[in-house]
This record gives structure tokens, sequence and C-alpha cells, in this order.
């Protein structure tokens, strides 16, 4: 068995992830969905047999020893992969994400404009948060990209494993992996302030210690960005006040408050028409009301109402804002803009027409989309 071949498929089908165990075909994930490739079933020798082709002797050690690993490799004239080998019912398993060698612009990402704004801010911390394929890393890359092609910056990100390749065009970008270039994000980190940065991307904030020395690090006049598994705004702070222990949780919520500069969460919707998924997009840019509620944990839940109310001034746009654009433009489904709605019932009622005279803050996603189909009776 070839892996080349089967890989080649990955790109032709425009999957974003492949699936390899022994007994059934090769599995690819497309839009979100697994399907089947047209290939024979591998053996268990075809699974030990593409992991003696791909793994160096290093990671060869690492997997017997802890019967897992995950890695970044490319393949010349073909795409760059990152991969998590594992052991499951006794025999090797695998999973390949493709990693586009082109990193995309924010306004090919269809990210909201505030997105680029914050890609510029001179310090603070920036989360882009979302489940697992959610598009968190392509988004991180595409902030470093509009950094890189824009300013005089420098960029070191500490990665596990290293994903975008980033070349160095107007700044320097330092891509530092864990394992070949590290020991961990908390070693890396901890020397991190020595190394001249202006940015700093994580990978992920995993402990405590690293979610320390992030946020002292935002304290200390540095831009740092990184990725949590989150779904929105507001769990992303009990997220993070989560790491520390009790008696900390007041002093992390003031330390947060001044250090915290956006959240962006996203979720991937698939496309009415055609093949793809677009981004529907939460950004919660932290003001002095923001702040205030960030230090109160009574108060932390009003800041979704801050954030559907802080379009025009602040940029700032809740999911069902960002869905009810997507849906005006004719991008996605009725069906889809619901189901994925954050608030089905008072989705359900500005689509029907419902709503109060004073509220503007939704005007600018309402507004009738070239060629889309403008909110209305279900």
């Amino acid at each position: 068995m070839k892996i080349r071949d089967i890989l080649e498929a990955v790109i032709v089908s425009r999957a974003s992830d492949l699936h390899l165990k022994a007994g059934i075909p090769p599995v690819v994930r497309v839009d979100g969905k697994l399907q089947r490739l047209d290939f024979k079933s591998p053996s268990t020798e075809d699974m030990e047999d593409i992991a003696e082709q791909i793994l160096t002797p290093e990671q060869k050690k690492y997997f017997m020893r802890e019967k897992e690993v995950d890695f970044a490799f490319g393949v010349a004239g073909l795409a760059r992969f990152r991969a998590n080998f594992y052991v499951q019912r006794g025999s090797i398993a695998m999973v390949f994400r493709h990693v586009p060698v082109k990193i995309n612009s924010l306004e090919e990402l269809m990210m909201p404009e505030i997105i680029k704004q914050l890609s510029h801010s001179k310090r603070g911390l920036i989360f882009v948060t979302g489940t697992v394929g959610s598009g968190k890393s392509t988004t991180l890359a595409s902030m470093v990209k509009e950094i890189n092609e824009t300013t005089s910056k420098n960029v070191i990100t500490v990665e596990d494993p290293i994903e975008f390749l980033h070349q160095d065009i107007k700044s320097i970008v330092n891509q530092r992996e864990i394992g070949n270039d590290t020991k961990s994000f908390h070693e890396a980190l901890r020397h991190i302030l020595r190394q001249d940065p202006d940015v700093i991307l994580i990978g992920e904030i995993r402990d405590s210690a690293t979610m320390e020395i992030a946020l002292k690090a935002a304290d200390t006049g540095h831009l740092v960005l990184s990725t949590l598994h989150t779904i929105d705004s507001t769990q992303t702070i009990n997220r993070i006040i989560s790491f520390f222990p009790p008696h900390q949780h007041q002093e992390i919520r003031y330390l947060m408050a001044t250090t915290l500069k956006a959240v962006i969460s996203q979720r991937l919707i698939p496309l009415k028409e055609g093949k793809g998924r677009a981004p529907a997009v939460e950004v919660m840019v932290v003001t002095a009301a923001v702040r205030d509620y960030i230090k109160d944990p009574e108060k932390t839940p009003l800041i979704n109402q801050a954030i559907k109310e802080g379009v025009s001034s602040y940029g700032m746009q809740s999911f069902d804002q960002s869905l009810m654009k997507l849906l005006t433009d004719g991008l996605i489904s009725k069906e889809q803009a619901l189901k994925n709605s954050t608030n089905k019932h008072e989705f359900e009622l500005r689509l029907k027409g419902v709503q109060s005279a004073s509220d503007k803050s939704w005007e600018q996603f309402e507004g009738a989309g070239s060629g889309g189909e403008s909110p209305g009776e279900l």
C-alpha cells in the first residue's frame, strides 16, 4: 500500500482529515462528514509498513514507548500534513490532517474586518477558540500572515507540532516545535522574553504554568496569540480562571481584565450551494464595560449582551449576528442558521420579523445581501 497515493486522494477529495486503520478502507472527512475512499482495506502489516515509511528514528522510539505520537511532515510536490499515530486493539491506527501550503488571507477566510485590526494590536492576549476542526490554527496562521506582510515585527511561535510554515517577509518569524526545538511549552516560554519578541504565538495552552506566562507576557507589553477549546467568550474566560486554584481566581480576573484584548470564537457552517463551509464568528473586544464584567463573576454573564451591543462602536458580533449575515448573503440555509444558532428561539423570531424597534444592533447583519435571501417567514 502506497501512502502517497492515499494522500493524493485526500487532496483531490478536498478532505480535511484522513483516518487509517487495519480492516477498513481509508476514511476521509469532507466538509465535516466522513466518507470512505475507493482503496483496499490495509492490513496490520500495511499499517506497520506505513509507520516505517513515515516516522523518523526518534519518532519510532517515542511511539514504541508512549504508544502515540504527534508530528507534522511534508510530502514533496503534494502538501503538508499533521499526523497522530496511536494504537487501538493492539494495532497501529493513524489520523492525518491536511495543512495547506498556501496560507489564506483573513479576507479569503471571510473573517470580519475587526480581526485584521486586532492582528495589529501592540499588546494584549488574543484567543482564537472553537471545537476541534473549527479552523482555529488556520485563523491564527492568517493573523500571523497579516502581521508578517504589513509590519516589521519579531514573531516567535511555539507549536506542537508546527503546521503552517511562514517565510520571513517584512517580519522575522521564528517557529519552534515541541520535541525538536524545545522541551515543552513551559520551557520555551520561560526563556522567550529574552528573545526580543514583539508577537508570541502559543499553539495551545494546556496548563496553569503556560497560562500564567502568557498572561504575564501580555502584561509586559507583548502581543500574545493562542487557542483554547472553548465555544464562546464567556466560556473562555471561565476556562482561563479554571486553570488556577480558587484562592487565585480574583487575582487572575484582575490580571485578565488588564491583559485580555479579544476572544474570537468560530464554528464552520456548511454552505447552501456547492462544497465547503463558511465561518460563523463571535468577536468579543475587551472594552471598559467588558473589563468590569470580567472582574466581577456575577457580571460575567453580561458579556454576551455587551457583544451584541458592541457592533457599531467596537466591531464586536455574536454568533447569531454572524449567522444572520451568512444567511442574508445567501451563503447558508435557514435550516443551518437555526441549527447552529446560540439562541434558537430569538433567532427564529428575528427571521419572522419579530423584533424591538429600538434594537439597531442587527441592522448591518440583516440587510439584503447581493443575491441572498432576506430573512422572513420560515
